[in-house]
């Protein structure tokens, strides 16, 4: 009897208490590395809407941790308890960015990838006060004075598109590291900066409003939602950025618990309400599994850590 009981007690302790309750029992925060109402916010409740058709019991909570580019948002979800209930977003370029630039405390390691699900390219905009309306009056105005710049913190999509373009062009801007897109927006409409490098989705409706002008897309071919503005390349300047978004949890999680979220965040990368409010909000739609992912994640490594030998801040 006594070995009977020793053996149950050893169970008890042997597995976590979660698995003795069907999973998730309690609200799942997720937390968000930069400031509410920016587009990774919004990828985040998007992400829940969907999420709720196929969990319906399931609460989530979205936790907003803006600074650093995002590295404080990175390092609170790779600290988090591995019990399924904290998961987060991660961001392009910053999440290996900060890693090549020996800042961040945690590793790829540090996560286990879940998958992406949006990608957006980025963009140069300027005030609708400002007399610049292509690439070649942005790199005039440059050359006859310095230009202050927004871009979403050090090591962000943002930083590394105007070092490139910097490096292109022989220019030097007084970049301006901010805590979020929502702070960009506001320099932007408030005629507080020349210039801002940016995501599609996050000044778009102000150019198409007349209260901002986007001069120029940073990806290979011109975009759907402002087909008349001119690619960087078309205007002779070959830079390309783009920055994907996508779900991570804390290495370690439990196997069982890991599956379910995979398997959760696939039923919403195909769910045609998830689809639409892409679409609504300007995500560009990039379904990744976790394993491709991860060797998307390594190999952009492999690349920002080549640009940051020969840049590095």
């Amino acid at each position: 009897m006594k070995k009977l009981l020793a053996f149950l007690m050893a169970l008890v302790f042997a597995f976590p208490m979660y698995a003795m309750a069907e999973y998730p029992n309690k609200p799942i925060t997720i937390i968000v590395p930069s400031k509410a109402g920016g587009s990774t916010d919004t990828t985040a409740r998007i992400f829940i809407n969907a999420a709720k058709k196929y969990w319906s019991d399931a609460d989530f909570v979205v936790q907003d941790i803006p600074g650093s580019g995002g590295q404080k948002g990175f390092e609170a979800i790779a600290r988090a308890k591995n019990d399924g209930y904290t998961i987060g977003l991660v961001f392009t370029t910053q999440v290996v960015s900060h890693i090549v630039s020996k800042r961040a405390r945690y590793t790829l390691d540090s996560f286990h990838i879940i998958g992406n699900v949006v990608d957006d390219p980025l963009l140069i905009a300027v005030p609708k006060e400002s007399p610049i309306t292509d690439l070649a009056g942005f790199i005039n105005k440059a050359q006859e004075t310095p230009m202050t710049v927004a871009v979403n913190g050090i090591g962000s999509d943002d930083f590394i598109a105007a070092k490139k373009f910097e490096n292109a062009t022989g220019l030097t801007f007084n970049l301006l590291p901010t805590k979020g897109s929502t702070e960009q927006k506001a320099l932007i409409l408030g005629n507080h900066a020349d210039a801002s490098f940016m995501n599609l989705s996050q000044m778009q409706a102000q150019h198409k409003a007349g209260t901002a002008r986007v001069i120029a897309i940073l990806n290979a071919q011109r975009s759907d939602v402002l087909p008349e503005v001119k690619t960087a390349a078309e205007q002779g300047y070959d830079v390309n950025m783009t920055a994907t978004r996508g779900f991570v949890a804390p290495a370690q999680t439990d196997k069982a618990i890991l599956a379910k979220l995979d398997d959760l965040l696939a039923k919403v990368n195909s769910d045609p309400d998830f689809i639409a409010d892409c679409k609504k909000n300007v995500f560009s739609r990039q379904p990744m599994s976790g394993k491709d992912y991860r060797a998307y994640l390594e190999g952009l490594q492999k690349e920002t850590q080549y640009f940051y030998d020969k840049n590095p801040w």
